[in-house]
């Protein structure tokens, strides 16, 4: 992963990450110095789950019967910014959006 990311920097690459998905990846900011260091970079931005985000995986969710608000989350800031998904989640992203870009990791 650190390699796709530094290869992504190299090229000019942006990254949007939604804070839910941070929240999962999270666990003691002392023994993840490389995942606080990427999410402080320019190149990176958060993106709140907010109210209207929040009622778009809801009705995401609704529309593809599943339950996970962070993977509708990942799929919609996706597709609102036309980007890629990086994951290891291939499956169940897919499931809530089958033509979605996504690079297994």
């Amino acid at each position: 992963m650190l390699s796709l990311l530094d290869q992504a920097l190299a090229q000019g690459g942006r990254f949007q990450v939604p804070a839910g998905a941070l929240g999962q990846a999270w666990r003691d900011g002392r023994r993840q110095a490389t995942l606080a260091r990427f999410t402080r970079s320019t190149e990176v931005l958060v993106i709140p789950l907010d109210d209207d985000l929040s009622r778009a995986c809801g009705e995401l969710l609704a529309a593809t019967g599943t339950s996970d608000v962070i993977d509708a989350s990942v799929v919609l800031v996706a597709l609102s910014r036309q980007a890629s998904i990086i994951t290891s989640d291939v499956k169940d992203l897919a499931r809530l959006d089958p033509k979605a870009a996504l690079v297994k990791i």
